[in-house]
C-alpha cells in the first residue's frame, strides 16, 4: 500500500510564497496522476493541481499563474510551489493519487497579516 505524506505548510504573509511537498512509499508513484487537493474551513474540498505519470498539468482557475505543481519520479515526490499566496488560499492541503488512494493527514497553510 502506497502511503502519502504531505508537508511544508506554515503562516505566510499576503503575498508570499511556500513549497509543499507530498512524498510517497512504494513503486507505483511514477505511473500514476497525483494531485494537490485542498479544504477550507466550512468548505468542501476541491482539487488546486493535478500532474500526470507523463508531466502534464492542469490547474483550478483560482491558482493559474500563482502555483505550479512538478514531481521528482527518482525520488518518488510532488511539489506545489505557492506563489502571490492571497487570504483565500487558506486551507488544509492534501495530496492524492487522482484515480484511487485515501486522505492523509494534510498540512495547513494559512495566509494572514
Amino acid at each position: 500500500q502506497v502511503q502519502l505524506v504531505e508537508s511544508g505548510g506554515g503562516l505566510v504573509q499576503p503575498g508570499g510564497s511556500l513549497k509543499l511537498s507530498c512524498a510517497a512509499s512504494g513503486s507505483i508513484f511514477s505511473g500514476n496522476a497525483i494531485g494537490w487537493y485542498r479544504q477550507a474551513p466550512g468548505k468542501q474540498r476541491e482539487l488546486v493541481a493535478f500532474i500526470t505519470s507523463g508531466g502534464g498539468r492542469n490547474y483550478a482557475d483560482s491558482v493559474k499563474g500563482r502555483f505550479t505543481i512538478s514531481r521528482d519520479n527518482v525520488k518518488n515526490t510532488m511539489y506545489l510551489q505557492m506563489n502571490s499566496l492571497k487570504p483565500e488560499d487558506t486551507a488544509v492541503y492534501y495530496c492524492k493519487f487522482v484515480t484511487f488512494g485515501s486522505w492523509g493527514q494534510g498540512t495547513q497553510v494559512t495566509v494572514s497579516s
